[in-house]
């Protein structure tokens, strides 16, 4: 379906069996079904994110059903708590996240990856789609300190220099 949609991955799967994968830019639910095509296409799920409010009928199962897991964005600090509950049980555990938190344009990122990665051990890497291209990735492997907000800012650094582009242009600044 990858191919098929005109996409080539330029990676395989994370190969640690705990990764978080920060998916950049994040502009369209289009950004999710790509992702999904790729990394399913690697024999693997990576968990995805995703605002509770998208859990409802029919689609709430087939979300789950895709490895999805709903968000509470109210409560962060219980959000946060119940994925690195979560992370720690599982054996194999591999999860994507938009760090914009948003398919609009934000310059403020969230660090609940940062948070995750730190508490279970996980291995982060910098991932894309790029829809000028139609390529997508895993990316470079990110090595975190304990300063969430510098590791953000290297990250964002990093993101600057491969020339990305959203599906929606004007929902991606950096």
């Amino acid at each position: 379906m990858l191919k098929a949609m005109g996409w080539t991955a330029d990676s395989g799967a994370a190969p640690e069996k705990k990764a978080i994968i920060l998916g950049v830019p994040h502009t369209s639910f289009m950004d999710f079904v790509v992702s999904y095509f790729f990394y399913t296409a690697t024999g693997h799920v990576a968990h995805v994110l995703i605002k509770k409010e998208m859990f409802w009928g029919p689609l709430g199962w087939l979300l789950k059903k895709l490895g999805c897991i709903p968000v509470d964005r109210t409560n962060g600090a219980a959000f946060l708590k119940s994925i690195i509950e979560t992370v720690e049980k599982e054996d194999t555990f591999q999860i994507a996240m938009c760090p914009e938190g948003t398919r609009k344009a934000t310059k403020k990122w969230k660090m609940g990856y940062h948070a995750i990665a730190k508490a279970t051990g996980s291995t982060v890497y910098m991932g894309y789609f790029n829809w000028k291209n139609k390529h997508i990735s895993i990316g470079e492997k990110f090595e975190l300190t304990d300063d969430a907000k510098a590791d953000t800012e290297a990250i964002k650094a990093h993101y600057r220099t491969l020339d990305l582009e959203g599906r929606h242009k004007d929902g991606y600044i950096i």
